[in-house]
């Protein structure tokens, strides 16, 4: 029986996937195998022993000490791809509330809700309306920072507009270059993206290497007119500079779904309530791959969509037992780890290694269960962080 520990408000149809036969699933259990959550915060959290994986239904994990976990063997998931369609669509309505005189125009005809004249009303509508005009996206050029799941998207669906699309990725991976469209020129650096484009959407994670990627000096190389916009995280952008650069008239208006002091009074800003992701089907989307993704792993030892772990898949030989096993990524620990099992008599049918920078991990499937004496041998293997069976 696997024991799955819950956050916040997890959509039924992500806890629908843990059958009852092999799963106890609430917010109360004491000592868990793993944890499902999407916004709460476990830094500084105490860890209980038993935990091996955490799993957030969403994509960015500045909730979780990654790099802490990972050293203690936790593996952590996230949900890449799953919001993916409702970000997208919230960045079209983005650039539309900034570029057409939608809001203040609702503002203006609900202004009239004294009038009980239909006729004067619309007379007074049509002769107004010019204070509402603007422009069209087609023919505009998108600049994208970020080209993974929610870029490519972005990507598409600008094209399908008639936009001219620039995107600026250093880290893109290859399976992410397979889902963009030919159609996207690819720009060598951000400022070159930043100068040629109308507007800019920002699709990159929160981390240091992020932080306030968009400052002072960036936002000089946009156009005066540029829509800058931020559906990602609110650390990738310094909120002074970006208020700094509306006042001054450098930056057309910005876009986001993190509200910050000082936004509320500057009328060329548009925040939303971090509500990005906040569709039924996003929320269910990411709790059924979260939880899909945790019953993999328990069960099977496989890893998909972590951030602290590479990721690993094997067939597993009918009738066999399995070892999991994650490391230190460093010389030998294989080697000690096969040699323990042949001392044992132990018959490996298969087997798959896989590391990612400082982390390693091991599937292996052996013709029987070992006995205890070796999985404890196999423990006491240096850098070895955590053995299990399976």
């Amino acid at each position: 029986m696997f024991r799955i520990k819950t956050y916040n408000a997890i959509s039924v149809k992500g806890l629908e996937r843990f059958g009852r036969e092999r799963y106890e699933v609430g917010h109360d259990i004491a000592h868990p195998d793993a944890v499902l959550l999407r916004s709460h915060k476990l830094h500084g959290e105490a860890l209980p022993a038993s935990l091996l994986a955490v799993a957030r239904a969403g994509a960015g994990v500045n909730n979780i000490p990654v790099a802490d976990y990972g050293q203690q063997g936790i593996v952590v998931f996230n949900t890449p791809g799953a919001n993916a369609n409702a970000v997208k669509e919230l960045v079209l309505a983005g650039m539309l509330l900034a570029t057409r005189g939608i809001l203040p125009g609702i503002a203006y005809a609900q202004s009239l809700a004294g009038m009980d004249d239909a006729a004067a009303m619309h007379a007074l509508l049509e002769k107004e309306k010019s204070r509402f005009a603007g422009h069209e996206l087609k023919g505009k050029t998108l600049g994208l920072v970020g080209l993974g799941a929610i870029g490519a998207l972005v990507a598409d669906m600008a094209l399908a507009l008639g936009m001219k699309v620039l995107g600026y990725d250093p880290v893109l991976s290859v399976d992410a270059a397979w889902r963009l469209s030919n159609a996207v020129q690819r720009m060598e650096n951000l400022p070159a993206l930043l100068a040629h484009a109308d507007y800019v959407s920002l699709h990159v994670p929160a981390m240091d290497a992020t932080r306030h990627l968009i400052n002072a000096e960036a936002l000089r190389h946009l156009r005066p007119s540029a829509v800058l916009l931020n559906f990602a995280r609110e650390t990738i952008v310094d909120p002074a500079a970006v208020l700094a650069a509306l006042q001054a008239g450098r930056l057309g208006r910005y876009v986001c779904d993190f509200p910050e002091p000082g936004f509320a009074a500057e009328p060329r800003v548009i925040a939303l309530p971090h509500i990005g992701a906040s569709t039924e089907e996003s929320e269910e989307n990411c709790a059924v791959m979260a939880a899909d993704q945790l019953i993999d792993f328990l069960e099977h030892g496989h890893i998909v969509n972590s951030v602290n772990y590479p990721a690993l898949r094997m067939h597993r030989a009918p009738g066999s037992c399995r070892i999991a096993i994650a490391n230190d990524n460093v010389a030998g620990v294989l080697g000690h780890v096969l040699s323990a099992l042949a001392d044992a008599g132990v018959n490996v049918l298969d087997m798959s290694n896989r590391s990612r920078e400082a982390l390693a991990y091991n599937l292996i499937d052996v013709a029987s269960a070992p006995e205890p004496a070796v999985i404890d041998a196999i423990r006491r293997v240096p850098h070895v962080i955590r053995v299990r069976t399976l």
